[in-house]
């Protein structure tokens, strides 16, 4: 009696401790999920508009919080498979009412009818010797399972936060692209206004009215377009950062000038692919589905089950806590499944040819993320030369420009001719405008294939 209640106060207090231990490793334990939003990266653009909006992402998204939530239960989840480990304790008690009414003989001894209470109130403990591993190699699957979830939780960060700096480059974008159409109409009514004055003097053909009229429509449609599209990229914005409630007007942006160029490196490493999610995810997988085809293994070995009971039985209940009230058993019960209907040998066999499967997903994922590696580099070095060619085509422009300019300022050339050497100018920005945002989100795209790392320094780390 001494013993056991010794026995049951240091199983207690064991659990307590563990308890408390967990709850203060959690409260020292940093925020994990702040590495996931890598910010040092994203101040490389030189916006912090843009570290606000993906700062305001990680408080507000509902994908990430989900992904999060999903991690947590996959913590509770390996901690039932640990469950598995440890000895079982419980209380099942047993009081009942005996109305006997048939004759009992032990022996030469003969038991008349009776009626008698019984009170048995016994603490109940079973524990699976793992003799063979077979437990702690579920609890390793269900750890390593619990491993791809958070894999699948940074690959929702590094969609996330790539997401929101796309649609904010975008609106960026359409801020300026719109202030150039705004500016290319505004000319263009002028240039409308004049060539009516023109024809009313007879001094150029209906046609030519025609043909500025027209394309005084399509600047004023291509206008309409722009506006459009800035109001559904902010939408999308103000989903993934969950400021749907914020009028565009109020949405903060900068100067798209105001966005720092990364300069693309010649080649990335090949090794960089050890980073990206679905590649830590598949070497995970393989070892998961390897554990768990050790565990169909093993289940065909005998178990070995160790239980026992101790508590007190009587027959009145003011004397259940009485003299020679304790009772008690300990036992061991070995078993094995001697058919199961191929059961056992099917789920076997279905481990290995998963095993199988994760070996050949292994090999694609390593073959995907090469290629997604190499078409986003090769995709971002082509949108760097496009960009540098619409800057030397702008400066062309300009300079064009300015010879024209002279020219009116001389009276070599009309007022008229002067504006539409002004839109000229504007369309070859409105190029550059496309091609140095285009060239930034590919540097995203570069981001995203590397597995959320700095790809300016990501050669020299390997």
């Amino acid at each position: 009696m001494k013993n056991f209640k010794i026995l049951l106060t240091l199983f207690i207090l064991l659990c307590t401790f563990n308890v408390t231990a967990e709850a203060k490793n959690k409260k020292n334990t940093p925020d994990y999920r702040i590495e996931y939003l890598n910010l040092d990266w994203w101040e490389k653009y030189n916006d912090p508009v843009l570290t606000d909006y993906i700062s305001t992402a990680f408080k507000n998204n509902q994908d990430l919080k989900i992904a999060s939530l999903n991690v947590k239960q996959s913590e509770q989840a390996v901690k039932m498979a640990f469950a598995g480990q440890l000895p079982q304790v419980g209380f099942q008690g047993d009081v009942f009412r005996d109305f006997s009414s048939s004759t009992v003989k032990f022996g030469d001894v003969v038991i008349p009818d009776y009626k008698q209470s019984n009170f048995f109130l016994p603490l109940t403990m079973s524990y699976e010797v793992d003799i063979w591993g077979e437990n702690y190699l579920k609890t390793k699957s269900v750890k390593k399972q619990h491993e791809i979830v958070k894999q699948n939780e940074r690959a929702s960060y590094i969609a996330l936060t790539s997401a929101v700096a796309s649609q904010y480059f975008n609106l960026v974008k359409f801020d300026k692209l719109i202030k150039d159409q705004e500016e290319l109409v505004k000319i263009q009514t002028e240039i409308v206004r004049k060539e009516e004055i023109k024809y009313k003097n007879g001094l150029c053909p209906i046609t030519e009215l025609m043909d500025e009229k027209q394309l005084l429509t399509q600047a004023q449609e291509e206008l309409n377009v722009y506006k459009d599209k800035r109001e559904i990229v902010a939408r999308a914005l103000g989903v993934l950062t969950g400021l749907r409630e914020k009028d565009l007007n109020s949405m903060a942006r900068s100067n798209y000038e105001q966005l720092t160029l990364l300069s693309i490196p010649d080649a990335i490493n090949a090794e960089v692919i050890q980073y990206r999610p679905d590649f830590v995810k598949a070497e995970e997988y393989i070892e998961k589905i390897g554990i768990d085809a050790r565990v169909a293994k093993r289940d065909f070995l005998p178990k070995f089950i160790l239980y026992g009971q101790a508590g007190f039985s009587a027959y009145n209940l003011g004397n259940i806590f009485g003299d020679h009230t304790f009772k008690s058993l300990l036992g061991f019960l070995p078993s094995i499944d001697l058919f199961t209907g191929g059961a056992k040998m099917a789920r076997f066999r279905w481990t290995k040819l998963e095993l199988e499967k994760a070996q050949q997903l292994y090999e694609k994922t390593i073959l995907t993320s090469i290629q997604e590696v190499n078409d986003s580099l090769s995709s971002a070095k082509t949108r760097e030369k496009n960009y540098k060619e619409s800057v030397k085509r702008y400066n062309l422009e300009n300079e064009k420009y300015a010879l024209a300019d002279k020219k009116f300022n001389i009276g070599a050339k009309s007022n008229l001719d002067l504006m539409k050497d002004s839109e000229k100018l504007l369309v070859a920005d409105k190029d550059k405008v496309n091609s140095r945002i285009n060239y930034l989100l590919s540097t995203i795209d570069v981001y995203k294939a590397i597995g959320g790392k700095d790809f300016t320094t990501i050669n020299d780390n390997l």
